[in-house]
């Protein structure tokens, strides 16, 4: 496939994503694909390949974001206790510059 082919495909998998959600049809895409296919199969494949790139992206990161959003099933993941490690104390370091 050609660049310009993918790049027009993933632009009309965008417009067509963000036309759906205005819409509330979520098939949409169905006919968007039906009409690129009457002039090009080339593109409309591309295009069934970016939509569908461009879904799963969506879905996962509102998954991602619902994760985070609930927390770390362990509280004390994703903190660090700076009193339970060791800092190294400038005398230490070895390079004798005090910093």
């Amino acid at each position: 496939m050609s660049r310009i082919t993918e790049e027009i495909a993933d632009k009309l998998a965008l417009a067509t994503i963000e036309a759906a959600e205005i819409l509330g049809d979520e098939n949409l895409f169905v006919e968007v694909s039906k009409v690129i296919a009457a002039s090009s199969t080339t593109t409309q494949e591309a295009f069934m390949t970016a939509y569908r790139v461009r879904v799963s992206q969506k879905r996962a990161e509102r998954f991602l974001a619902a994760a985070l959003a609930k927390g770390p099933k362990d509280p004390t993941r994703g903190r660090i206790e700076l009193g339970a490690k060791r800092i190294l104390n400038v005398s230490e370091d070895g390079s004798g510059s005090g910093h």
